[in-house]
């Protein structure tokens, strides 16, 4: 790994963690990055998801206080998320890399189609419903299919989850978000500890990766405040666009 390899995966750390803080979607900078770089994609994609936990896990304790209220009915959706990530995880596996590349640039074309359409997928507030009133099986199914997603490529699963829990579950905005990066850290764990048995972790590009997506995060307050959240968003939408098509034209 050269120099400007080791800079350009620092600052798609960086830049990560800063979209991540601002309007989600960092995981196309950091499987663009290692892209770039030379990484298989499903190593990319792989140590991507490593490279993203951290920010589940705080963005999880920001929603500490109402997590510690909705962890009991989120039990069911938990188990269906740990059997759906482990699903798309094997699957992802079972590919060799020419066969996951092939579907790679459809799959980022989706999450960034995905993405854009975020802010029209966000669930309504609806504060006098009852706080996830479901464990019903149609809650479950879709859940089982978002998890599924999310396990075999990462990328758009936070705005796919909002949408579906929205449709599925009862709660306002805030509480639906509570679940979202709660169930984020059960997908990304069970992917993570597949990958990781599988052997396809690229760990250096990961420990290149992990601090600066820490300290972007921690930027993306400031960021947050001073840099419109559309500009953002059509950051990584050109990311998305750009990413599908290297893919399409580099096979």
């Amino acid at each position: 790994m050269n120099i400007i390899e080791i800079l350009l995966l620092l600052l798609a750390g960086f830049l990560s963690g800063v979209v991540n803080a601002v309007a989600g979607g960092g995981t196309f900078i950091t499987f663009g990055a290692m892209s770039l770089a030379g990484v298989p994609p499903i190593a990319a994609n792989a140590t991507s998801s490593i490279s993203q936990f951290p920010g589940y896990v705080t963005s999880t304790l920001a929603y500490w206080s109402d997590i510690r209220r909705i962890w009991r009915s989120a039990l069911l959706l938990a188990a269906v998320s740990i059997i759906g990530a482990l699903l798309g995880a094997l699957i992802l596996l079972a590919l060799d890399n020419p066969s996951f590349r092939a579907m790679v640039p459809w799959l980022l074309l989706a999450a960034t189609a995905l993405f854009a359409a975020g802010p029209w997928l966000k669930p309504k507030p609806r504060p006098d419903a009852k706080i996830f009133g479901g464990g019903s099986i149609m809650g479950s199914l879709v859940q089982l299919v978002t998890a599924i997603y999310g396990g075999f490529f990462g990328a758009g699963m936070g705005v796919m989850m909002l949408a579906t829990l929205g449709l599925t579950q009862s709660g306002d905005y805030h509480h639906l978000n509570a679940l979202k990066n709660l169930l984020s850290i059960v997908i990304a764990a069970v992917a993570i500890i597949v990958f990781v048995s599988g052997g396809v972790i690229s760990w250096l590009h990961a420990l290149l990766l992990i601090p600066g997506v820490a300290l972007g995060g921690y930027a993306g307050v400031w960021t947050a405040k001073r840099v419109p959240q559309i500009a953002v968003r059509l950051f990584v939408i050109g990311t998305g666009l750009f990413l599908a098509a290297y893919y399409f034209v580099w096979p």
